[in-house]
């Protein structure tokens, strides 16, 4: 086969087979060039897929982390709210004990006048 290949430069000048051969050894090596770039053109968009692939997973888990931080900003403003309202209601019912505190204190003077009062 390689004979057949060979056979159209049979006749030619040395010098035209020199340049023949120079270019066919350009040509192997333009391939081989361009295999390598090749190759290295696949690495580089596989590396870049695989960038792609990392940048939409980081996007997903902070728009997650997002949700999450604004559930919890919501959880924690309703925590908020509920210990404030604990709050007043313990302001007021500390209220309600100290009057009626002052009640008892005020039923147990009357309690002792009119004691005093029937011993005498």
């Amino acid at each position: 086969m390689s004979w057949a290949v060979e056979e159209w430069k049979e006749g030619l000048s040395p010098r035209v087979l020199q340049k023949i051969h120079e270019l066919e050894s350009q040509v192997d090596k333009l391939k081989k060039e361009r295999q390598q770039r090749q190759y290295q053109f696949e690495s580089l968009e596989a590396a870049l897929q695989k960038q792609k692939q990392k940048v939409e997973n980081e996007k997903n888990e902070s728009a997650i982390l997002k949700r999450e931080n604004q559930s919890l900003m919501e959880l924690c403003d309703n925590l908020e709210k509920a210990k404030q309202k604990i709050s007043h209601d313990l302001q007021v019912k500390e209220s309600q004990v100290n009057i009626q505190s002052g009640q008892l204190n005020s039923s147990k003077k009357d309690i002792e006048r009119l004691e005093q009062e029937l011993k005498r």
